[in-house]
C-alpha cells in the first residue's frame, strides 16, 4: 500500500512537470509567433500603401493625358518662308513665270507689284515684287525654278533667305484649349436647357456667346497655323540688270566715282559733327569743373589786394606795384 502511494506520488509530480512544460512551451511559442505576426501586418499595410500610390498614379496619368494629346504622336508643325532678290533682262516675264509656277504647284499669288526705275543714267528700269505660296515640300524645288531665270545663280541672285519657325508648341496648346472651350460650350447649353429663371438664362446665355466666340477665335488662329505650314510664302524683288550695272565709259566708271564722292562728303561731316559732340558733351564739361577753382582763387586774391589798399589809403583802382 505504501508502495502504490509512492507510485501514485510519483505519477502525480509527473503529470504537473508535465503541464507546466507544456504551458512554457505554449508560452514560447506565442513569445515566437507574436514577433512574426507584427511584421506580417506590417507588411500587408505596405501592400496597401502600395496599392493606394499605384492606384494615385494612375489617376494621375489618367488627368495628364485627359487633354488627349500624346507629344510624341503630334508631329511638328513648322512654318518655312523664303526671301529672294534676283536680277534677269525682264522684270514682267520673270513675275509671270513665277505666279504661273506657283499655281503649277498647287499654290497662289499672294501679291505682285510692278514699277519703274531710274537708273545711274536717269533711265527709267522696270522692277517688280511678288509673293507667291507653294505646297511646304516643294519650296526648294520652287526656289530653284525662281533662280534658273536668272543667267547666273551666282552673280545675279543677290539675296536668299530661309527662315523656319517651329510652332507646334502653340498649335498643341490651342487644340486643347479648343476641347476645353467645347466641352464647356456643351455644358452651359445643357444648363441653359435646364435653366429656368430668367436671370439665370441671360447669364448662362451671355455666357455661352463669350465661349462661341473664344471657340472662333482659337479655330481662327488654328486654321492659321495649318495653312502656313502647309504652304511656304515665297516674296522675290526682282531688278532688271540696267538698274543694278553701273555705267562704264572705257574702263572709267563715274558713278563709281561719285558714289565714293558721296561717301567722303559724308564721312567729313559725320567727323566734324562728331567733333562737335564731343566738345560739348565732353570737353566743355570738363574745362567747366576745372574752371570753378581758378575763378574762386582770383576772386579770393582779388579780394585780399583790395583789403590791403584800403589799409594803406590806397585808391582802389591804382597798381600794387606802382
Amino acid at each position: 500500500m505504501k508502495k502504490v502511494s509512492i507510485v501514485g506520488l510519483i505519477v502525480l509530480m509527473l503529470l504537473i512537470s508535465a503541464c507546466a512544460s507544456a504551458k512554457s512551451v505554449a508560452d514560447e511559442n506565442f513569445y515566437m509567433e507574436s514577433p512574426a505576426a507584427a511584421p506580417m501586418e506590417q507588411a500587408a499595410g505596405m501592400d496597401f500603401a502600395m496599392e493606394e500610390s499605384m492606384r494615385d498614379s494612375f489617376e494621375y496619368e489618367e488627368l495628364a493625358t485627359d487633354s488627349g494629346v500624346n507629344p510624341a504622336a503630334v508631329d511638328r508643325i513648322v512654318i518655312r518662308n523664303a526671301d529672294l532678290s534676283i536680277v534677269v533682262d525682264e522684270p514682267a516675264d520673270a513675275m509671270t513665270s513665277i505666279g504661273r509656277m506657283a499655281e503649277r504647284m498647287g499654290g497662289f499669288i499672294v501679291t505682285s507689284n510692278m514699277w519703274k526705275a531710274r537708273n545711274y543714267n536717269g533711265v527709267e528700269v522696270p522692277e517688280g515684287n511678288i509673293t507667291v505660296r507653294v505646297p511646304a515640300e516643294l519650296l526648294n524645288q520652287a526656289l530653284d525654278e525662281i533662280k534658273a531665270l536668272t543667267n547666273n545663280t551666282t552673280q545675279d541672285v543677290l539675296n536668299e533667305n530661309i527662315s523656319g519657325q517651329d510652332v507646334t508648341e502653340q498649335y498643341t496648346n490651342l487644340n486643347a484649349r479648343l476641347r476645353n472651350s467645347e466641352d464647356a460650350e456643351e455644358q452651359l447649353r445643357t444648363i441653359l436647357d435646364n435653366a429656368t429663371d430668367t436671370e439665370a438664362v441671360l447669364e448662362v446665355f451671355n455666357r455661352l456667346t463669350e465661349v462661341r466666340e473664344e471657340i472662333e477665335v482659337i479655330k481662327g488662329q488654328i486654321k492659321y497655323y495649318e495653312e502656313s505650314a502647309a504652304l511656304s510664302a515665297i516674296s522675290v524683288r526682282i531688278q532688271a540688270h540696267e538698274a543694278v550695272n553701273p555705267i562704264s565709259v572705257a574702263g572709267w566708271k563715274p558713278s563709281v566715282t561719285i558714289s565714293k564722292a558721296l561717301q567722303s562728303l559724308v564721312n567729313a561731316f559725320q567727323a566734324i559733327v562728331d567733333g562737335l559732340i564731343w566738345i560739348i558733351l565732353f570737353i566743355l564739361p570738363i574745362l567747366l569743373v576745372l574752371a570753378i577753382p581758378v575763378v574762386i582763387f582770383f576772386l579770393i586774391i582779388r579780394g585780399l589786394v583790395r583789403r590791403n589798399r584800403r589799409k594803406k589809403g590806397l585808391p582802389q583802382n591804382v597798381d600794387v606795384e606802382k
